[in-house]
């Protein structure tokens, strides 16, 4: 019998509304979804795109989220559900979760905001439901694709540990323009965040905090030259779940050769004492333009090591993925990326009734990227290169 069940989704942005469309129209299971939104007129445009986008059945209903706190609303919307899906900004995140673990729901984020994730862990701690952090593209597939790599490579191998994890992505467009070589394809804010707060990786097996927009390098993926800088929260819960066994872990951005360069001189040019994020937000907004029509999402990730005999190897996984057809909609990459991420995981929590706090590296790798019904899709994966990896 087909399990049905009950879908709160905080947020009815780009993500939100997409992530419900692809739960509705892809999930092997049938579902009733409630879309949330500060901004009624939105989450009911929104829920209508999702009803008449797709071929399947199943209630969807709008509903007004309250800026703060709750609602008797919200509350009736919640007693009953089995999972809370948040897409709303980092800083709601707190406060999404204690919902979720006062109606005892599970719970899924997209936020990689470390501050806030360390609260949600606190919040989560001892929870009869599942609470998966910082799922999505980057943190998120990424780094279960890097962790199954890893423990392929081991495996393979016969060894405990490896010399390096590499994790890279870049959303893009199809063509970039000088002098700054970028068209923005999703959250402008995001981008200027994830270039201003520090980085974290692991050399010599320490982590550590680095400043964002370092150790810029070329790349050539699928014979495309990109350029590879550090930026921030890629990396999720890697450095701590693989500590001792890696002796060099990082996550960068992909972006086009010029771009990291123009961000730099941006961000020198900035006013002693302004605001880093802000100003290099209003920089790009006012000399970046918006692509929405056409974008790409490149992902490479590479494990590298010795074997037994001392030999270097490499193991690597890349793809492009371009927009998609969902239903009777057409999802641009990063956002058919990001929702597939997030659908994936709140199957996961669905079907198997994990509890507490749940981390990229506890997320079992082959059935999240080849046996659901999300990932694999959204992303094109190569799935026999991937099981022959596993082999």
């Amino acid at each position: 019998m087909t399990e049905h069940y009950k879908i709160v989704i905080a947020g009815s942005g780009g993500i939100g509304w997409a992530a419900g469309l692809i739960l509705r129209e892809l999930g092997d299971f049938t579902c009733d979804l409630f879309l949330g939104d500060m901004d009624l007129e939105k989450a009911h445009l929104e829920a209508d795109r999702i009803e008449g986008g797709s071929e399947r059945t199943g209630r969807v209903e709008a509903f007004l989220l309250p800026q703060e706190g709750t609602s008797a609303e919200l509350v009736r919307i919640l007693q009953g559900a089995h999972i809370l899906l948040d897409c709303l900004p980092g800083g709601e995140a707190p406060r999404m979760a204690r919902l979720a673990r006062e109606h005892r729901l599970h719970y899924v984020n997209l936020t990689e905001y470390v501050a806030e994730t360390r609260q949600i862990e606190e919040i989560a701690h001892g929870a009869d439901r599942g609470f998966l952090l910082q799922t999505g593209l980057a943190p998120g597939v990424i780094n279960v694709l890097a962790h199954h790599l890893f423990q392929a490579f081991c495996h393979r191998h016969d060894v405990e540990k490896v010399d390096r994890i590499s994790m890279r992505v870049g959303a893009l467009t199809p063509t970039a323009e000088a002098p700054h070589f970028y068209g923005f394809t999703w959250s402008t804010i995001g981008v200027a965040t994830e270039y201003v707060q520090p980085s974290v990786v692991v050399r010599g097996r320490r982590t550590l905090s680095v400043p964002s927009l370092g150790d810029v390098k070329p790349l050539l993926i699928r014979g495309v030259l990109y350029e590879e800088a550090f930026t921030s929260g890629g990396a999720a819960n890697l450095p701590d779940a693989l500590a001792g066994r890696v002796e060099n872990l990082d996550y960068k951005t992909l972006r086009y050769p010029g771009h990291y360069a123009w961000a730099q001189k941006v961000l020198a040019e900035a006013p002693e004492g302004d605001d880093r994020i802000e100003y290099l937000h209003n920089r790009m907004l006012a000399e970046i333009p918006r692509v929405e029509d056409d974008d790409r999402v490149v992902i490479w990730a590479a494990v590298e090591g010795r074997g037994r005999k001392n030999v270097l190897h490499r193991m690597e996984y890349s793809q492009v993925v371009h927009p998609c057809i969902v239903g009777r909609h057409r999802l641009q990459a990063i956002q058919s990326t990001t929702a597939g991420g997030l659908a994936e995981s709140a199957r996961l929590l669905l079907k198997t009734g994990r509890t507490g706090v749940v981390h990229q590296t506890d997320i079992p790798t082959q059935a999240f990227l080849l046996d659901g019904p999300f990932v694999r899709r959204l992303y094109e994966l190569d799935v026999e290169n991937l099981k022959a990896i596993a082999r």
